[in-house]
């Protein structure tokens, strides 16, 4: 039986032999019927369970049921095939923030037998007409409220658009029926297809299988968060993005919770959201869990329970801030688009402050050098995983083989590994500073910074010269503008070296009101070079 009418993603996947070696495969909760689609577990389990009267999607303005989920997704299922002509295999981009639309049309879109390529909001018309293009994307569901971009797209392969929001799509969804027979898909059939960052030139598109959505919620919820049916998720992440995707859909419905879903969140939203909905599990970046800490006192978060961050380093003062503040641990890790969702990462019983984590149930890690060779423990390298999912990248033979090497996933960040086994971040491979001879970790000059008084935000970057080769330059938001002068660059400089090795500090200081960032918090460092 093939996998679908359309067969352009299973076309497109790299060879076998390219891809990454899965491991941990035999273990009883990584084992699947070769037939498989994922929502199966995710929603259609518990309606079948007798759970379809419990929460499963909270707003500020709404609730919904998980048969209230599994209705709806049933009833845009039958609008995508009866009205909108979809053939399994076909992609379809949802264009949405977070909300609880969202979430049912990527549910009736692997229900129909589609493949989900799920939107950040703030992607523009260009932007999307690439990943459209690159895609071959036949159809999208957007939105009304950011309808205006994609009715900006020009591209050949976009056939139908449906827009919700009191809009087309609800319309076409009221004679519908609200059962629908699942499309039978393979374990191995593409479930979603995930841009990595830089979605301008020709992007990278990285496949994953219905089994990899089951896999990675055996994975990190499991070992760090031990979810339960009361547990409620909030977050900040978009769902476009596969950490949102894990830590606000995935996660919380394969164990029958509920969660949270704010579509413009800022750290003001999130903790009204924890005091007001008893909110137990979070996910947000560092740069949010910074700006969250001087805010927390005025908010009641006793029912907050688990706090992760991922998306970049999670610096030691913000994790320390934040523990002195709460008394609750933040749990880091690290993840990508490429294996889906967080491979290394700690629990409340193991952690190190300042490290990354140890290699999850599900995942194995190593540091290697240039040659694949393993490094000696405390030794800096690249860091090399591998486990129960992949790097599955699309028509793109050339980025495949340098992010698999001999078996592993080479993630493109530089850690250590200590003598317990504990990983700690040292840099991304493209943030090295090389500068007069000396290696120079822009996160290992970001930490010193944040620890001054009068710093909020810092980003580390090398800037190109002639006598040193790089030079450690500083883009700094002070917590007060005024102080924004060249004697306060001063001050700055001489404090950070008699804090830290003199070579590292930061020669060019630039001050800056706001530093440039993704929609997941993440600070955009290509943009200051």
């Amino acid at each position: 039986m093939k996998h679908y009418d359309d067969s352009f993603a299973h076309d497109n996947l790299p060879s076998t032999d390219l891809q990454p070696n899965y491991i941990f495969t035999d273990l009883p909760q990584f084992q699947h019927s070769e037939m498989l689609n994922c929502v199966d577990r995710l929603l259609d389990y518990h309606i079948e369970n007798d759970n379809g009267n419990a929460i499963c999607i909270r707003t500020f303005e709404t609730t919904w049921t998980y048969q209230e989920l599994f209705e709806k997704a049933n009833q845009i299922a039958h609008v995508l095939v009866d009205d909108l002509g979809l053939k399994s295999g076909n992609r379809v981009l949802i264009r949405s923030a977070n909300n609880p639309m969202m979430v049912a049309c990527w549910y009736a879109i692997l229900k129909a037998g589609g493949i989900v390529v799920a939107t950040m909001p703030l992607l523009r018309s260009k932007e999307l007409t690439t990943i459209i293009d690159c895609a071959e994307i036949s159809h999208a569901l957007c939105d009304k409220e950011l309808e205006e971009e994609i009715h900006l797209v020009k591209s050949t392969f976009l056939q139908q658009t449906c827009f919700y929001g009191n809009s087309q799509l609800e319309s076409l969804m009221r004679s519908k029926p609200k059962t629908f027979d699942n499309y039978h898909s393979k374990a191995d059939s593409v479930a979603l297809i995930g841009f990595t960052s830089g979605t301008t030139g020709l992007p990278k598109m990285t496949a994953h299988f219905h089994k990899d959505i089951l896999n990675i919620c055996e994975c990190f919820p499991q070992y760090s968060l031990k979810p339960t049916p009361n547990d409620i998720f909030a977050g900040s992440p978009p769902i476009g993005f596969t950490f949102g995707l894990g830590g606000l859909v995935l996660f919380p419905m394969y164990f029958g919770a509920s969660t949270f879903l704010i579509e413009k969140p800022s750290p003001d939203l999130l903790l009204k959201a924890i005091q007001e909905h008893k909110i137990t599990t979070c996910f947000t970046a560092p740069t949010a869990w910074r700006i969250i800490t001087s805010k927390v006192k005025e908010f009641d978060i006793s029912s907050l329970r688990n706090c992760v961050s991922a998306g970049e380093t999670l610096p030691l003062k913000v994790w320390q801030d934040w523990f002195d503040a709460t008394g609750l641990k933040i749990i880091d890790g690290i993840g990508s688009t490429e294996i889906l969702h967080i491979f290394i990462s700690s629990n409340k019983e193991n952690m190190k402050p300042g490290a990354t984590g140890i290699a999850i149930t599900g995942y194995e890690a190593k540091i290697v050098d240039a040659k694949g060779n393993e490094l000696p423990r405390n030794e800096a390298g690249r860091l090399a995983v591998r486990g129960i999912t992949g790097c599955k990248y699309l028509n793109r033979i050339d980025k495949q083989k340098e992010y698999v090497e001999n078996g592993w996933n080479i993630t493109g960040d530089i850690f250590r590994q200590d003598e317990d086994g504990y990983f700690w971040f040292v840099a991304r491979g493209d943030d090295m500073i090389i500068s007069a001879g000396y290696n120079i970790a822009a996160i290992e000059v970001e930490s010193v910074l944040l620890t001054h008084d009068d710093i909020l935000e810092c980003a580390v970057v090398g800037l190109p010269d002639e006598e040193r080769g790089m030079l450690v330059c500083a883009h700094i938001v002070l917590k007060d503008q005024s102080k924004a002068t060249d004697a306060m660059k001063n001050r700055i400089q001489h404090w950070f070296k008699e804090v830290a090795a003199p070579y590292k500090y930061p020669r060019v200081i630039n001050f800056t009101e706001s530093l440039p960032k993704t929609e997941t918090g993440k600070i955009q460092r290509f943009k200051l070079k």
